[in-house]
């Protein structure tokens, strides 16, 4: 498997500062600050960027359960929402939740949700973040 890539530049102070995340392979290149990161401003974030690979790996592993199973998945759309905090130990991220919509014909909502919970926990990014706490909507469409 190969080794994958990211980098992340940043100049300045923290307040005052601002940076740049890419991916190695020049798919994505984005800006980012302190307003950005704590205060809702424009630009991207490290946050954003752990939500979006979280949601991305989650639909993958789903897909793999369900094709696995004999299932077909026609879609399966993802959103991470991650909560980052600062609290008395500091900033941190204290939450993530998968909310999953999928087009699965042929199964059932308990069997789907089994295979979903098992897609959570099974991710290379959940078993990655496995220190946050991790919730999962899932809905059959």
């Amino acid at each position: 498997m190969p080794t994958q890539k990211a980098s992340a530049q940043w100049n300045g102070d923290l307040k005052n500062g601002n940076g740049t995340m890419e991916f190695g392979n020049g798919a994505y290149s984005g800006s980012y600050t302190f307003a950005s990161r704590f205060e809702q401003a424009s630009g991207t974030n490290p946050e954003e960027l752990i939500g979006a690979a979280h949601a991305g790996c989650f639909s993958m592993a789903l897909s793999l359960e369900l094709s696995e199973a004999g299932y077909d998945p026609k879609s399966i759309d993802t959103r991470a929402e991650v909560t980052f905090e600062v609290n008395d130990n500091g900033p941190a991220i204290s939450g993530i939740k998968l909310i999953t919509k999928a087009n699965v014909p042929d199964i059932g909502n308990d069997d789907f949700q089994e295979f979903a919970n098992g897609a959570k926990k099974g991710c290379p990014v959940s078993k990655a973040l496995a220190g946050t706490d991790i919730s999962l909507e899932a809905e059959l469409l």
